[in-house]
C-alpha cells in the first residue's frame, strides 16, 4: 500500500476508533436523523404527557379514511379527476380570450329540469354581468345552464345521467374553456370528492375543496352557501365600518351536529373538550337524521339539555372567536355566517382549501387551526392581543362586504380571478384583493398601480394630484357674451389649481368658433358630445389630473368656492365633494323610497352639477354600471347625478361632503327631450324618485349614507376683519 493511501485509512480508522470511544452518541444522533428522514410520516400526535393530556381520539382515527392507504386515496382522486394536473397553460386556450376579450357565454336552457334555487341565482348572476355575451363564437368562457351544484346522490336536486347530457353540448369539447360550479360532491357514508361526471378540462368552482384535488392556479374554491342567501346586495355586516365592538361575553363559541358515527365525526365529538361553561360554550347535539337514536351513545341525553338552553344567534353575535369544524364535508355554512357577524373564525377543517385563497390572505381574518390540535384552541385565542382582535374583526366585515354577501358577488369574484389569471399583465396585486373597496371595485384596465386609485393615498402618504380639470355640460348654444357658461368659464379659470377647461357640448347646435369663447390662462377644450346625459361621465382621454370638477353651465361659483372645495377634495379624494345636496327618505306610508330638495339637516347627494371627484369613477360608472341601466337615465335625461352618488356611496359605504357656498343652487336643469318632464316640476321629481328606487333594486340595498356634516373655513362668518380671511368672497352674496 502506498504510504499516502495507508496514513488516509490509519486517520479513518482512528477517527472511527474515537467515535466508538466515545460512547458513539454522535453516530447514533446521525444514523436517527438518517431514518427520520428516509422513514414514512408516523402517527401523530404522540403525546409524552399522555397521562396529564386526556386523549380524544385514537392515532388510527386521524390518519384520514380509515382501512385505506394513501396510495389507495390517489389512485381514487385519480379516477374522478382525468385531468388532475391541468394548468391555464395546459388546459385553457388562453388565445380565444387574448383575441376576443374577457366575454362568457352561458348556454340557453334545455328540456332538462329547472334549475335549483341556488343555481337560478347563479345564472342570473351571470347573465347581468358585463363580460355576458350571447354569440358563443366571441366567448372566452363558457358556463353550463344545466344544474351542477348538488351532486350527492342522495339529495332530491340530483341531476341524473349529467354526464350524457354534458356530452351532447355542442360546444363542451372536453370541458376546456368552461366553467362548472360544485356546492355538494360525494355522498354518505365516505363523501369522496365524485361529481358524478367528468368535468374533463373544465375550471371547478367549488366549495369544500379539498387541497389534493385542488389545482392551484386553474380551480376556484368557493364558500357553501345556502339556498336562501340573496342574489344581490345582501344583508350589512354586524360590525360597523371602523367601528370598535363592545366588549363580547364569551370568548369562543360553537353550537352544532355531532356526528355519531362516519366522517367528520372525530372532530366534532370532541369539542366537548373544550366547553367550560363560563367563557367558552361548546355545545353538540346528536339529535339530528332518521336514525339518530339507533346510535345513541350516554352523552346525548345531556349534550341535547344543554344544547337547548343556548340561542345560536346570541352566541354568535356575543362571541369573539367561533369554531368552524368541518362537517361531512370539508366547508360549512357557518363560515359565512361567522364573516357577517364579526366573530373571528377558528377553522379546524384539515386540508380544506379555503375560498379564494388565491387572491384573499385569511392570515388577516381567521385563525386556521389543526383538528389534532384541538385541546391547543383556548390557549391559542386567548394569545391573541385586543388590538389584532380588532383588526381581524374589521376584516371579516370587509370580507363579507366585498366577496360573499351576495350570490352574485361570489359569481363576480370567481370571474375575476379567472380574468387576471389569463390577462397577467392586467391583473391586481393582492393589496387590492384585501383592502377597500376590493377587487371587484378595482378595474385593472385603469390601472393596476395604487397611487391611480382614490383609495390607497392614506394607507401610502401619498396624495392626489395638486391640479383638476373643470368639465363643464353645456346644452344651449351660446348667443350672448352674457351668458352663465362664459361667466363660469373665467371664474373657473382664475383658481391657482385649474390645470385645462373641458366643454362637452351637447347642443344640436354646433359650438362658437374658438375665438368667440372667453380668453383664459389655462387651455380650453370643446369634446363633442352624443347629446346623452351619461356622457359627462365617459372616461374622455383628455382629462389628465386626478381630479375633476363636474359643472353644469348655469352653475354661479366663484373662484374662492372653486379654490377650497378642491383643497377639501385632495383630503377626500375617494369622495364627492360639493355644493348642491339632496336626501332620501323612506316612505313609509308608500312602501318605498322618496327624493326631496328641501335644506334640512341631514343630506345624502351632493348633485354633480357642481362637484370635485376622482377621475377614477367615470372609469367605474362606464364599465362596472350595465348598459341598460345607462341607457335608461340617457332615455330619460335626468338621474345621471343621483346614480353616480349611488355608484361612490356603494363603493366607499361613505356619504358626500358637503362644503361652503355663497348661495343654495337650484334643482339642476337638465336637458329635456320630448316627453321628458320639465325641471323643478311635480313630474321631474316623481321621475327622480323611480330613479332612486331602480337604482335600490339593482344594487340590491340602499347605499346612500346620511351626513349632517359640512365643511367651512376657518373664520367663515366669524366677527372678524375680512382680510384675515382667506376665502373672503364665500361670504359676499
Amino acid at each position: 500500500m502506498q504510504p499516502g493511501k495507508k496514513s488516509l485509512f490509519l486517520a479513518l480508522l482512528a477517527s472511527g476508533l474515537l467515535l466508538a470511544f466515545l460512547g458513539g452518541e454522535p453516530g447514533r444522533r446521525l444514523a436517527f436523523l438518517a431514518r427520520q428522514r428516509a422513514a414514512a410520516p408516523q402517527d401523530w400526535p404522540r403525546w409524552a404527557d399522555s397521562s396529564l393530556l386526556r386523549s380524544f381520539a385514537e392515532p388510527a382515527e386521524l390518519r384520514g379514511e380509515p382501512g385505506r392507504s394513501p396510495r389507495a386515496r390517489r389512485e381514487a382522486r385519480l379516477r374522478i379527476y382525468r385531468h388532475s394536473r391541468c394548468r391555464m397553460e395546459t388546459c385553457f386556450d388562453l388565445a380565444r380570450c387574448e383575441a376576443r376579450g374577457f366575454k362568457v357565454f352561458v348556454y340557453p336552457a334545455g328540456p332538462q329540469a329547472p334549475p335549483s334555487e341556488s343555481y337560478r341565482k347563479v345564472l342570473a348572476a351571470l347573465r347581468e354581468s358585463r363580460y355576458l355575451t350571447a354569440r358563443p363564437e366571441e366567448a372566452c368562457l363558457f358556463v353550463l345552464s344545466i344544474d351542477t351544484l348538488d351532486r350527492d346522490r342522495l339529495s332530491s336536486r340530483y341531476v341524473r345521467s349529467l354526464d350524457a347530457q354534458i356530452r351532447r353540448v355542442p360546444l363542451w369539447n372536453g370541458g376546456r374553456n368552461h366553467l362548472v360550479f360544485s356546492l355538494f360532491a360525494g355522498t354518505w357514508p365516505a363523501y369522496a370528492e365524485d361529481l358524478g361526471f367528468d368535468p374533463g378540462q373544465a375550471i371547478l368552482a367549488k366549495a369544500s375543496f379539498d387541497a389534493e384535488t385542488f389545482r392551484p392556479g386553474f380551480d376556484v374554491s368557493i364558500p357553501l352557501f345556502p339556498s336562501e342567501h340573496p342574489q344581490k346586495g345582501g344583508e350589512r355586516g354586524w360590525l360597523a365600518q371602523a367601528a370598535r365592538p363592545p366588549p363580547k361575553k364569551y370568548l369562543l363559541a360553537f353550537k352544532g351536529k355531532r356526528y355519531l358515527t362516519g366522517i367528520g365525526s372525530d372532530t366534532r365529538n370532541a369539542l366537548r373538550h373544550l366547553h367550560n361553561g363560563r367563557d367558552i360554550i361548546s355545545l353538540t347535539t346528536c339529535k339530528h337524521g332518521r336514525d339518530w337514536e339507533k346510535h345513541k351513545d350516554p352523552r346525548c341525553d345531556r349534550d341535547n339539555s344543554d344544547y337547548d338552553r343556548f340561542d345560536y344567534q346570541e352566541l354568535l353575535h356575543n362571541s369573539t372567536f367561533c369554531i368552524i369544524p368541518r362537517g361531512r364535508r370539508l366547508g360549512s355554512f357557518r363560515f359565512l355566517e361567522a364573516l357577517q357577524a364579526a366573530c373571528v373564525p377558528v377553522l379546524l377543517s384539515n386540508g380544506w382549501e379555503l375560498p379564494f385563497s388565491e387572491v384573499i390572505d385569511w392570515r388577516k381574518s381567521a385563525i386556521v387551526g389543526d383538528e389534532r390540535l384541538l385541546l391547543q384552541i383556548p390557549s391559542t385565542v386567548r394569545c391573541v392581543h385586543s388590538d389584532r382582535i380588532l383588526a381581524f374583526q374589521q376584516q371579516t366585515q370587509f370580507l363579507w362586504e366585498a366577496y360573499f354577501s351576495s350570490v352574485e358577488k361570489i359569481v363576480q369574484t370567481t370571474l375575476e380571478i379567472i380574468k387576471d389569471r389569463i390577462f397577467r399583465r392586467e391583473s391586481r396585486p393582492k393589496v387590492m384583493w384585501n383592502t377597500l373597496p376590493g377587487g371587484l371595485l378595482v378595474l385593472p384596465e385603469f390601472s393596476t398601480h395604487l397611487r391611480d386609485f382614490p383609495f390607497y393615498h392614506l394607507q401610502h402618504g401619498s396624495s392626489p394630484s395638486s391640479k383638476f380639470t373643470a368639465l363643464i355640460r353645456a346644452v344651449s348654444p351660446v348667443v350672448s357674451l352674457s351668458q352663465p357658461i362664459l361667466k363660469l368659464i373665467q371664474a373657473v379659470s382664475r383658481s391657482q389649481h385649474c390645470a385645462q377647461i373641458l366643454v362637452l357640448w351637447s347642443c344640436e347646435k354646433p359650438p362658437p368658433p374658438h375665438g368667440k369663447w372667453p380668453q383664459t390662462a389655462v387651455p380650453l377644450t370643446v369634446i363633442h358630445g352624443r347629446r346623452k346625459v351619461s356622457d359627462r361621465f365617459f372616461p374622455h382621454s383628455a382629462i389628465g389630473t386626478d381630479s375633476v370638477l363636474s359643472l353644469d353651465e348655469h352653475a354661479g361659483l366663484s373662484t374662492s368656492e372653486v379654490d377650497f372645495a378642491f383643497v377639501v377634495w385632495r383630503s377626500f379624494p375617494d369622495r364627492i365633494v360639493g355644493f348642491p345636496v339632496r336626501s332620501h327618505f323612506w316612505d313609509a306610508g308608500l312602501g318605498r323610497w322618496g327624493y326631496t330638495s328641501r335644506r334640512t339637516n341631514e343630506f345624502s347627494m351632493v348633485l354633480t352639477a357642481a362637484a370635485f371627484y376622482h377621475r377614477y369613477y367615470h372609469s367605474l360608472f362606464t364599465t362596472h354600471l350595465p348598459a341598460s341601466l345607462r341607457g335608461w337615465i340617457d332615455q330619460l335625461s335626468t338621474c345621471d347625478d343621483i346614480l353616480m352618488n349611488f355608484l361612490v356611496s356603494a363603493v366607499t359605504r361613505l356619504p358626500p361632503i358637503e362644503v361652503s357656498q355663497r348661495k343654495q343652487h337650484p334643482e339642476a336643469p337638465q336637458q329635456v327631450s320630448k316627453g321628458a318632464a320639465a325641471s323643478g316640476g311635480p313630474l321631474h321629481f316623481a321621475q327622480r324618485q323611480d330613479c332612486i328606487n331602480r337604482f335600490a333594486a339593482w344594487f340590491g340595498y340602499m347605499p346612500l349614507v346620511h351626513s349632517q356634516l359640512r365643511l367651512d373655513p376657518v373664520l367663515f362668518k366669524d366677527q372678524v376683519s375680512v382680510l384675515r380671511k382667506k376665502y373672503r368672497h364665500l361670504e359676499k352674496s
